[in-house]
């Protein structure tokens, strides 16, 4: 006969199975700091090529034009930004998949790139009618919501902690639509620290 604390272990046991064959576990805080780090670079050289002559003074006038510079070229920098955290986070899941004897790409990985591509996919295309109509100022503050949506729709497939992240990201955004003059700082803090914090919390709180 099984002792009630055998039983309590195989329960456990049994939870942590279903958890992994629901959850993708993979992520790894690394990856979030690091795309932390690419998004702050893109900031700085948004802001250092194309928003230090921005005529702040037309947007009390209600006259939202495109910054100096090639729209494209902050198109292929956003890009760039993209998939180098994508990349890095693709490269340390798997890292961490293979340490664990695990795939990576499984039903639970599926479901979280479906429910996240669903919100990213919606807020490019939006992103670019805005670019197409010259509301160059909203693009920062679409993309933090749109992010912060696709977060809250895959944090119901890996680790809870990412609905706090994309709470976040989409409160950050709703602040910089109403301060379009400081858009820019509020990406770099929702793409850049926060995402620096959460990673340094999901490193230490599950991989130390």
């Amino acid at each position: 006969m099984k002792s009630e604390q055998e039983y309590i272990r195989d329960l456990s046991e049994i939870r942590s199975m279903m958890e992994r064959s629901t959850r993708f576990l993979s992520l790894t805080g690394w990856s979030g700091i690091m795309a932390g780090v690419y998004a702050l670079a893109g900031a700085y050289i948004a802001y250092r090529f194309y928003y230090q002559n921005f005529d702040t003074d037309s947007l009390s006038a209600g006259q939202y034009t495109i910054v100096t510079g090639n729209v494209l070229d902050l198109v292929f920098l956003g890009v760039a930004v993209l998939v180098l955290a994508i990349g890095t986070a693709i490269i340390l899941s798997q890292r961490k998949s293979t340490k664990k004897g695990e795939r990576l790409w499984n039903a639970a990985a599926r479901r979280l790139i479906t429910n996240m591509a669903i919100s990213l996919i919606t807020g490019g295309v939006f992103i670019l009618i805005l670019l197409s109509k010259g509301l160059f100022v909203f693009a920062a503050p679409a993309s933090l919501i749109f992010y912060g949506l696709a977060l809250l729709n895959a944090s119901k497939f890996t680790f809870e902690e990412l609905r706090s992240l994309g709470i976040i990201q989409v409160v950050m955004g709703l602040i910089a639509a109403i301060f379009v003059n400081h858009a820019l700082l509020f990406w770099a803090l929702g793409f850049g620290v926060m995402h620096i914090i959460y990673g340094i919390y999901m490193h230490l709180k599950y991989e130390k």
